[in-house]
């Protein structure tokens, strides 16, 4: 995470050139200027090299075409990246799905720098940026006070609420303590922005009751 006036950096993944010199530009035109390295349509650019260190990863959804790559989008979660995706599609249940996965933002690119700078940002401190297309996906979602948890998600908050520290939830799931912040993170600005907000863990506990998440039996032993 980038701390408060540091140089923030991103990585682009995209497959047309056009697209990434265009957020290129703005974001070096941002005041203050954002770093970004372009990884072309390559993958292994956000996994190795400089952009393996980047703040934020900003992706592509169809880098093969008709083919929308949520499972790379869930491998980036997972591994605790925090993911703009920048996509053509424009419908809801895309948007809705990517979120779901854990994505900090979902913006298409008819949306320019007036929402992906600000997005770029709130990213890189671990926060959620909805623009126009996701607020609208988002009001038209029939459940939007019970947040969609990713799998990776569910799996952190579940060992969290079974042990008494993080750094037991990381080596249990063979992560880094950084890691395991970045899901829990992510599950409480989920509640926040449905209306019903988990400052601390009792509270995350009590939301999880309520939607299933963890049943009181699994709670016996929890320490909280």
């Amino acid at each position: 995470m980038a701390a408060h006036g540091e140089l923030i950096t991103a990585v682009i993944v995209d497959d047309h050139a056009a697209i990434a010199a265009g957020v290129r530009y703005w974001c070096d035109q941002a005041v203050p200027p954002i770093s970004l390295i372009d990884a072309g349509d390559r993958l292994a650019g956000v996994w190795t090299g400089p952009g393996a260190d980047a703040d934020v990863v900003i992706f592509d959804l169809e880098l093969v075409p008709r083919n929308p790559d949520f499972g790379e989008l869930r491998r980036l979660v997972d591994s605790g990246r925090r993911v703009i995706v920048y996509s053509q599609h424009s419908e809801n249940a895309t948007a809705i799905k990517c979120i779901d996965l854990g994505a900090l933002a979902y913006l298409t690119k008819r949306e320019g720098p007036d929402h992906l700078v600000p997005a770029i940002r709130a990213a890189a401190q671990g926060l959620p940026y909805t623009g126009p297309s996701l607020s609208g996906a988002l009001a038209a979602d029939d459940a939007p006070d019970r947040p969609r948890l990713s799998p990776r998600e569910t799996e952190v908050l579940r060992a969290w609420f079974a042990s008494s520290s993080k750094e037991l939830v990381a080596a249990k799931l063979h992560i880094t303590v950084k890691t395991v912040d970045t899901h829990i993170a992510r599950v409480r600005v989920k509640y926040a922005n449905a209306g019903r907000p988990a400052r601390t863990k009792s509270e995350l506990v009590t939301r999880a009751l309520d939607d299933g998440v963890i049943t009181l039996a699994e709670l016996n032993d929890v320490a909280l």
